[in-house]
């Protein structure tokens, strides 16, 4: 039997130009890998709010305790959120910052990844379509959402974000500077939407044309891992961005996929590991859903709100499917290394 490969010479190649490609690239350097980064092509995201939690937690991966503290900060959420509900102002952390932007401050100052190995891979990560194979994707909704740029009215209202639930879909205004911002609707056109809004709408002075159009509904593909792969971030799953925690979730999703693939690397049984990750990705999704299902129950009643909820319903049932097939969990994540349940390393 040939002995498995040292991680000094262990190919790993990662596939993708994402939050979650970057991370495993770091952290893969960080133990003693030379993985290669083939970047992708993709449309970005105009915006993304980064709460303290997710803020902490890429700091810590990063170890740069400084990233984005001149970006644009938001210390409030105002919510109009179910039928005649009043507007509501709670406390919030977070900050704003562009897909670009934030990839760039990943990248800035870092010795950037090879681009390709110098022989074959014996393990690759996808962080980016297309996976290996066939792959089926399921998707829980029939959301799509318009981001369109907009000039605010009021300097102070750029220090709050905005969320509204109207007849048929919501509205969420993130801004990303005191005058400018991104308007996201999902549901209806954004004009039909914003011309039943309360809250949101007379906040603008000015709505440009949407440039952004992508999906707005949980989506996981099946498999999320096979033979000497797995897929890890965006090319796996997509959040409703509702709930604001895919990128924390991205960050995590790679730290677990690093500490699989360092277990494989070691000699550890592919298949189990594979397994767990799998299974543990498949349980994160079925928390997610839980928390979509809170909100589009609560958001505002009728057609259009019964059949998204009815969508996520769906979604749960088959996460609880799947999970029982996948058995008990045989590891556990400690810091950034896989170790069994009875605490020995993977």
């Amino acid at each position: 039997m040939t002995p498995p490969p040292r991680w000094k010479d262990f190919g790993i190649l990662i596939r993708g130009d994402t939050v979650a490609a970057w991370c495993c690239a770091y952290l893969l350097r960080k133990a003693g890998f030379k993985p290669a980064l083939e970047r992708t092509a993709r449309p970005r995201l105009p915006a993304i709010m980064l709460s303290e939690n997710a803020l902490a937690l890429i700091r810590d991966v990063f170890e740069s305790p400084d990233l984005f503290r001149s970006a644009h900060r938001i210390s409030q959420r105002s919510v109009n959120w179910g039928p005649g509900a009043e507007p509501v102002a709670l406390d919030h952390a977070a900050v704003v910052v562009s897909e670009r932007e934030l990839l760039n401050q990943l990248e800035q100052g870092r010795e950037p990844p090879v681009e390709r190995l110098d022989h074959e891979a014996d393990f690759t990560i996808f962080a980016s379509r297309p996976l290996p194979g066939e792959p089926v994707e399921h998707c829980f909704g029939s959301r799509i959402a318009h981001a369109a740029p907009i000039r605010l009215k009021d300097a102070p209202d750029s220090e709050s974000c905005w969320i509204e639930s109207l007849e048929e879909g919501w509205l969420f205004l993130i801004p990303d500077a005191v005058d400018s911002g991104w308007l996201l609707s999902v549901g209806s056109s954004l004009p039909t939407v914003l011309s039943h809004s309360r809250l949101i709408a007379e906040r603008i002075a000015a709505v440009s044309e949407p440039s952004k159009e992508f999906p707005a509904s949980p989506r996981i593909v099946s498999p999320l891992t096979g033979p000497g792969w797995l897929a890890c971030g965006t090319a796996g799953m997509a959040f409703d961005p509702l709930c604001g925690d895919g990128t924390a979730h991205a960050i995590r999703e790679a730290i677990l996929a690093v500490a699989v693939v360092k277990a494989i690397s070691a000699g550890g049984d592919a298949n189990q590991l594979l397994n767990h990750y799998e299974a543990r990705l498949t349980a994160g999704f079925h928390r997610h859903l839980a928390v979509s299902l809170d909100f589009y129950l609560s958001g505002n009643s009728g057609k259009w709100w019964d059949q998204q909820a009815a969508f996520l319903r769906q979604g749960l049932e088959w996460c609880a499917h799947r999970l029982t097939e996948y058995g008990k969990f045989r590891y556990q994540l400690t810091g950034f290394e896989l170790r069994s349940i009875d605490n020995r390393l993977a």
